[in-house]
């Protein structure tokens, strides 16, 4: 099945009470709002992006729980963007002293916040378009650094506040290793089982 786009007219609209309701009574489903009021509804992920979701956030939940820096999400926390978009980063972490600052109703439904690290990779059902759109949007509303990983080209895009993206070719022979900067201070990650799932 593929990814479904459904225009919400301004007048029509949709509360964040309302989107949040949305979301609840359909959970078999990831639904996204865009900040230009786009309705995006995904199906599931197959089983080789299972697998590879699933590597990604234990590698930085590893990293996590060994500097206890912040707090890791996986793909179905829906995080509230300030510019109003509810985006689902595959991956996304949050600094512990942001996420200390909402209250206890915030951290229970949709945090009001742009992670400051996030993951998106590519399934089978995902645009490479739509995807680099998600990270520019994350991008624009704070987020520190994103990394786009593509398993099909197989590439990885590095977003930066303030800089171009930049595109990494990569190898199944020879994997690279991402380094987390000095947003995720020591933090590696090894795409070697990204790419052989």
């Amino acid at each position: 099945m593929e990814t479904v786009t459904l225009n919400i007219p301004p007048a029509v609209g949709l509360t964040d009470e309302q989107f949040y309701q949305l979301c609840i009574a359909n959970e078999e489903w990831r639904i996204e709002l865009t900040g230009e009021g786009e309705l995006i509804i995904m199906p599931p992920t197959g089983g080789e992006s299972g697998i590879r979701n699933s590597d990604l956030n234990l590698q930085l939940g590893l990293w996590n729980r060994q500097v206890k820096l912040g707090k890791v999400f996986d793909s179905s926390t829906e995080f509230r963007l300030p510019n109003g978009a509810f985006r689902s980063p595959d991956v996304a972490w949050v600094k512990k002293e942001r996420w200390e600052t909402l209250t206890a109703e915030q951290r229970r439904r949709f945090p009001p916040l742009c992670p400051d690290f996030v993951i998106e990779l590519r399934s089978e059902t995902d645009s490479l378009t739509m995807l680099r759109a998600k990270m520019a949007e994350y991008r624009d509303n704070g987020v520190r650094l994103g990394w786009l990983i593509d398993p099909k080209t197989p590439l990885v895009e590095i977003y930066r506040p303030g800089v171009e993206v930049e595109i990494i070719n990569i190898s199944i022979e020879q994997p690279p290793q991402l380094s987390g900067e000095d947003v995720l201070p020591g933090f590696i990650l090894d795409l070697s089982v990204i790419l052989n799932p």
